[in-house]
Order: structure tokens, then sequence, then C-alpha cells
């Protein structure tokens, strides 16, 4: 999501979006798990709200939740998650793998079209791919999703070898050949995120620098198309596409999204009819607990302290860091700010989101590495200021500027500096985008973030913190902990059992390195109009999938 875009998305916690990858294959509510055949003749247009703007709808492009949500609804890779949560046929028809792993060879379907007509063709995955490492891109994502998998996909991105060295062939037009770094598991689910997708040469070429940036410079080739939308629209609709391969299953003709971001206001909406679903806070799920279109969705997002070693000299120091991961008191936060189902965090990878190769889940495995403890926490906190040489420390913590945000910056930032004497807290509460920018220039102390999963391993979560990785970005380091991630995907990728031993190796050295102090895993709480029927929600990527979705009569 996960994917940079989960995490900075605590905004979402009170809005109808809800934009981060979600847990266990589970839908927004009993009267959404499929469409009811013999439904009324109904007009079929669903109304929804977002967070906020969508960024970038750029698929080499896109770091965050909105832009991942949308542009896979827009568009469509070699796979697409079904209504089961699994990778199933896009705009690959099948796929074989050669006996080392490192051969994956698609066929295309020759029905797929792009919204403006043309032919879909293999042609169009590999200039996609290539463009996502070219590093005259200057794609975050690009690098992070292929690098290490797509073979020459770093030395590309590095500059080390010309782009057409990247492991990606046509070979004719329905045939596409990839060559991998090594035997990759979860390559058939990279396949269903924005990265992977294909672009239109053409047309990218023809719109240069204002591709992507409002409806009429994107082509779409998935179940739905833009009518309206510009980079900084509050408002846009998207359509039927009547040109995707499968149009006879999709069944919406239109959506709406309104930019929403004040529960209250998203509940009045929906109150009034205007829209068709709608994210609760605290304060209102008391209120709607009992209403009988009140549901919570567990989520896969893990949501956590970024500690930024390279700005503040305080943060470089372990034992701060350690005081900081201990001093506030999770549980009181997801019961009284949050109140929406969310539960603790006291790791990385999340709980129910992948067994170990014993059957266990990895979080029971893995246990509670970092937990709310104020005695210990001080502990290490007198330790730092002596090692400091100071009383005093000030630091700047960074967070979303919508209700619940500032409630929860708050309370964090309260709990921190009355648990821990000297320490100075001050709030720098700004836009999504904002935050996205600061994060990516490593221009903060600390901050409050989140991450959602891209593809269904550890590996998803795990290798965020390699050194000087694309979404690291708080300078962070372990040569040991990059060892042990590092052979998860080269040298022990076919070994499951080592695999993951490395992963709850790894997992341990984080929090004894208090790389991240981990808050909670999210989940959702939301009023669903009965009448929005077979929308489904994914363990990774975009959040929800509307390719099934229809309007039902309201009972």
């Amino acid at each position: 999501m996960k994917k940079k875009f989960a995490w900075l998305l605590a905004l979402s916690l009170v809005l109808s979006m809800f934009l981060a990858a979600c847990a266990g294959n589970k839908e927004t509510a009993d009267d959404e798990k499929k469409p009811a055949e013999d439904a009324p003749k109904v007009e079929q247009v669903l109304n929804f709200v977002n967070g906020d703007t969508i960024p970038s709808m750029d698929p080499s492009m896109v770091t965050d939740e909105y832009g991942i949500q949308f542009v896979g609804t827009i568009m469509e890779g070699l796979y697409r998650l079904d209504e089961s949560g699994k990778p199933a046929p896009g705009i690959a028809t099948k796929h074989e793998v050669s006996a080392d792993g490192k051969t994956w060879t698609f066929t295309l379907r020759e029905d797929a079209k792009w919204a403006n007509g043309d032919s879909l063709t293999a042609n169009d995955f590999v200039y996609a791919w290539k463009r996502a490492v070219d590093p005259a891109t200057g794609s975050e994502y690009g690098p992070y999703m292929m690098g290490g998998v797509i073979k020459n996909a770093n030395a590309v991105n590095k500059g080390e070898v010309p782009v057409d060295q990247l492991g990606v062939k046509a070979d004719g037009d329905f045939k596409l050949v990839v060559e991998l770094e090594n035997p990759t598991p979860y390559f058939e689910s990279l396949t269903t995120f924005p990265t992977f997708f294909p672009l239109n040469q053409k047309f990218v070429e023809e719109k240069g620098e204002s591709f992507a940036t409002s409806a009429d410079t994107l082509l779409s080739n998935g179940p739905f198309k833009f009518a309206s939308w510009t980079s900084t629209a509050n408002e846009w609709e998207l359509v039927k596409n009547d040109t995707y391969w499968d149009t006879k299953t999709v069944k919406l003709e239109k959506m709406t999204f309104v930019v929403v971001k004040e529960a209250q206001t998203a509940v009045d909406l929906y109150e009034k009819g205007e829209v068709d679903r709608a994210g609760l806070s605290s304060d209102l799920v008391d209120t709607y607990s009992t209403h009988d279109d009140y549901t919570v969705e567990p989520d896969n997002s893990v949501f956590y302290i970024k500690m930024n070693q390279t700005k503040n000299p305080a943060l470089k120091n372990v034992n701060v860091r350690k005081a900081i991961s201990r001093a506030f008191d999770k549980q009181a936060l997801v019961d009284e700010i949050l109140n929406n189902g969310s539960i603790v965090a006291n790791g990385l990878v999340p709980k129910d989101f992948v067994p170990t190769p014993d059957g266990k889940d990895f979080r029971k495995a893995s246990g509670d590495l970092v937990k709310f403890d104020v005695k210990e926490a001080q502990k290490f906190w007198e330790t730092a200021k002596t090692e400091l040489g100071t009383d005093t420390v000030e630091i700047e913590f960074l967070g979303g500027d919508n209700d619940v945000s500032k409630m929860m910056n708050q309370y964090l930032a309260n709990q921190l500096s009355t648990n821990l004497p000297g320490l100075k807290i001050t709030l720098k509460e700004v836009p999504f985008e904002q935050r996205l920018e600061l994060d990516t220039a490593m221009d903060y102390d600390m901050q409050f973030a989140g991450w959602g999963p891209d593809f269904l391993d550890p590996y998803t979560f795990m290798n965020l913190w390699l050194t000087d990785g694309g979404n690291n970005q708080m300078g962070y380091s372990n040569p040991e902990y990059d060892k042990l991630i590092n052979e998860t995907a080269t040298t022990l990728a076919q070994d499951t059992e080592a695999r993951f031993d490395n992963f709850l190796k790894a997992e341990k050295i984080l929090f004894d390195d208090a790389a991240v102090a981990p808050v909670y895993q999210r989940a959702g709480a939301l009023l669903v109009s009965p009448k929005v029927q077979g929308v489904f929600t994914n363990q990774f990527g975009a959040t929800y999938e509307y390719k099934w979705a229809s309007v039902g009569a309201e009972e």
C-alpha cells in the first residue's frame, strides 16, 4: 500500500475511504458480500467521501493510498485481486514459471483495449516497467517494488546499465517474458500493484508533463475511467469504461467522490442520503454503534512513530528512542481516541496477516516486542539524559491536520512529555500532501506514520527499514538487519522456513534498536448503506475493489 501511502494516512481513520490495504479478505459489510442477482432495477450510482485530494494518478509515481486506490480502480495489470482476495486473470490469462523460478512468461488476452480504442499489448508493460525504474522518471516505487526482483532493476535505476537491460521483453504482441534477479514467491501478487500496470507509450509521451494530472490526460484500461478530475479537485466522478475487456461484469455506471476531512460532516452527508459510506470518529461510534448500518472493518495497516536519526541529535541516542517507544498508553489511545476496533501494536508485522510455515500467525510467533511501560521508559530516559549531558530535550512532532489526527497528536505529545520529565514536544500539524513532502525530504524529527502492505509477505513491512531504502527516510541502519532481510529475497528465497526465521530475527533487531515505536493496527468503524453491494476489501494494495460493485434496493 501499503501502498508509503498507508503510512501518513491517520486522517483516513475517520473517513469512508479508509485507504490502506485491509485485512483478511473481509467485505465492507454483510450486505456487500455479493451482488443480488434479483435486485430490482435501480440507478447504478454510488456516492462516497475521500479524505483528501489525490496527489498523483501516474502509476509510476503514486506512493500514497489515495493514488493507489484510484489508479487501481481505473486500471488493471497482469492480474487483479478477485472477490476472495486472490490474484485472478486480468490482462494476463495465464503464466508459466521456469524450473529455477526466475523466468515468468505471461500470455495476454487479445481483446484488451485502452479507453481510446488502442489494443493493449505486451509492449505497454515493457514501456511502463522500464519507465518506472528509469532514473530520469524519478519514481520512488519503481526501484522499491522492482529492485532486487526484476533483473537489473537496481542497476538501471542507479544508471549503471541502460534501461533496455531491464529483465522484461515482449515476445510478440501478446506474450510478456520477465526475468527475475531471484525466485520471488510473491511475484504474482506484485503484478496486481499499480507500479506494474501497463502504460500506452504514445499517449504518455503526447501528454508530456501534463500526463495523469486530469481526466483528459489519463488513459484507462480498467473497469472505470474518470469523467472529471484534476490534481487539485475536491470532487470527482468515475464512470464505467465500456472498452474494458470484462465490461459485462461491471454493473456500476458511476461513482462520485467528495473530499471531506471531518467525520461529523461525513455522517451528516450520510444521514441526508448524499453519500453511501461514512467513517466514524470515537465520539460518533458511541452514538451509532447500534445503528443498522454500523460495521467495523479490520485492517492490515500498522501505525507507528518514526524517529528521524538525521535531524535531531537526541534521536540518534538509542535510549531516547527506547524511552519514547514505551512511554505512551496505547490501550487508552485505541479505546478512547479511536474507539473503532483498532488494536494495540507491539510489533511491526500485523496480526492475522501471514502465517509462519508451521501455521502459527506471524504476530503470535514474534510476540510483543515493545509494550507500554512507564517505569522501563523512565529508566531509559534517565540513562539517555546522562549520555546527552542535559536535563531537557526538545523534539518536533509531525502529524496530520484533521480533527482526529489532532486529538491523537495531542494525546501522544501529552503522554510523552508527562511520562518523560524534561521532554518538550512541539506539534507541527500539516495537510496530507505536505506530510508526504516532509517525509521524503526527511525534514522532521518525529512523525506519526503507518504502512499498509503492498503484497502478501512479511517483506512488504520488513524492507521498509533497509539502509538507504526508498521508504526508510529516517536514517536507520543496521548491517545485521540488512543481511537478514536481503537474504529472504536472495539466497533464502525458496526456503520458506529459513526466510521466516530471518524475518523473526530481524523484527527483534528492529525493536532492540527502537527504530520505530509501534502504536496500533488499524480498524475502521463505518456506516455503510445496505444498497452498497459487492464492494470488497483487499489484504494489500488498493483498499477497495469496485469491479463487482452494484447498487441494490435499500432495505
